[in-house]
């Protein structure tokens, strides 16, 4: 197989979460310059993502639905791949972050994050994955985070959710190996985002950020894009269950 036929997406179908801004607009900007199709899900519009997907030559479905909250995903995935195109790879990319010490934070605050970060994304994966183990293909790409492997501070309900991604992502590699699903995840630094706005702003928290990057910047979210390629393409079939750091060399020191 050719190095271009080894990344190449063509008549792949993606559903790509939190894709309206960011790392997840990226993520699916990359995937359909590789030839998917994209399904953007999330719970505000994504016109610009639309917009940009369709510029490429490439179907953009938009599907709106309060992530904060209990989904029906079977259905939701039942008629997704009726009324638009079977999911052969999910990305993972929805996530919040609410920040108070841990004496302060409130319960109502833990049951928003880990809703959307971990309680809803298993539960979507299982929904996906039936369908792909039916097929006996399927790349599931989850987002982790530097909080994945360390503490942190003011995080305490994300700190937990970015673990238990870590380890979903094992468990689920292991059970759906053998139904040719591979599981990954990429675990970013600390990039320009909308959950990073806070800490940007912080002149002391920028510049303590900064001098502990060795790369000496924040990512943007095209770093990531070919990690993301990687993982969901025919390149990637033997690789499953890992966590994968783009972090511009943070873990390193």
């Amino acid at each position: 197989m050719s190095i271009a036929a080894l990344f190449d997406l063509s008549g792949k179908g993606a559903l790509v979460t939190g894709a309206r801004t960011g790392l997840g607009q990226a993520i699916a900007l990359a995937l359909a310059q590789a030839g998917a199709d994209i399904i953007g899900l999330g719970s505000s519009p994504m016109p610009d993502t639309k917009a940009k997907v369709e510029a490429l030559g490439r179907r953009f479905i938009e599907v709106q639905q309060d992530l904060t909250q209990s989904i029906d995903f079977a259905g939701l995935i039942d008629r997704l791949e009726r009324e638009a195109f079977p999911i052969d790879i999910l990305v993972n990319n929805a996530g919040i972050i609410r920040r108070a010490d841990v004496l302060e934070f409130s319960e109502a605050d833990w049951d928003a994050v880990t809703q959307v970060n971990e309680k809803n994304l298993f539960f979507l994966s299982q929904a996906v994955a039936k369908r792909m183990a039916a097929r006996k293909f399927g790349r599931i790409v989850n987002i982790a985070s530097l909080l994945s492997f360390q503490g942190g501070i003011r995080v305490p309900a994300y700190t937990a959710s970015k673990h238990a991604v870590a380890g979903l992502t094992k468990l689920m590699a292991n059970e759906l190996a053998p139904h040719g699903i591979t599981v990954n995840a990429i675990a970013p630094g600390y990039f320009e985002t909308d959950n990073t706005t806070a800490l940007r702003a912080d002149p002391v928290r920028q510049k303590q950020i900064l001098e502990r990057i060795p790369s000496g910047r924040w990512g943007v979210p095209d770093d990531l894009a070919t990690t993301v390629l990687f993982l969901t393409s025919p390149a990637s079939s033997y690789v499953t269950g890992t966590i994968v750091p783009v972090d511009g060399g943070w873990l390193a020191r």
